[in-house]
């Protein structure tokens, strides 16, 4: 299954540095030359909303690693948590290569591996959170 551009970048930015960084490493010589517009670290603000009054808030900062780069027309893109540049630089090449069509049954294939892998572990997750709920009728 196809999946659409914001997907795919949330896919990516959740995925384990040990598993993008080599992926991305089998692109590079498919992409040919690649400009790096950005690599870099940063704070951004974390939004969250207010459930009781429905209004937004910054409930802190968070910190990043940021990367975009060219390859040619197509630009890619790659921002993810904590301090680890290579990690989002793997982001950016894996985004231009789904971009450009380049190794798309390879990259589709690394998706949806990842997305299962990512839903397994919001699953296990759930389960612990839901063995520690509380039903106060019961009291």
């Amino acid at each position: 299954m196809e999946t659409p551009h914001s997907s795919h970048l949330s896919i990516l930015a959740r995925s384990g540095a040990e598993a993008i960084k080599p992926f991305a490493e089998t692109l590079i010589p498919l992409l040919g030359d690649v400009e790096v517009l950005k690599s870099q670290t940063g704070l951004v603000m974390l939004p969250m909303r207010d459930t009781a009054q429905g209004t937004a808030f910054h409930l802190g900062e968070a910190l990043v690693s940021e990367a975009h780069i060219t390859c040619g027309d197509i630009e890619g893109y790659g921002m993810r948590r904590g301090r680890d540049l290579e990690a989002a630089m793997a982001m950016a090449l894996i985004d231009a290569a789904l971009q450009s069509g380049i190794a798309s049954a390879e990259c589709q294939a690394f998706l949806d591996a990842q997305q299962r892998t990512q839903a397994a572990e919001d699953h296990a997750r759930l389960c612990q959170v839901e063995a520690t709920r509380v039903d106060m009728e019961t009291f």
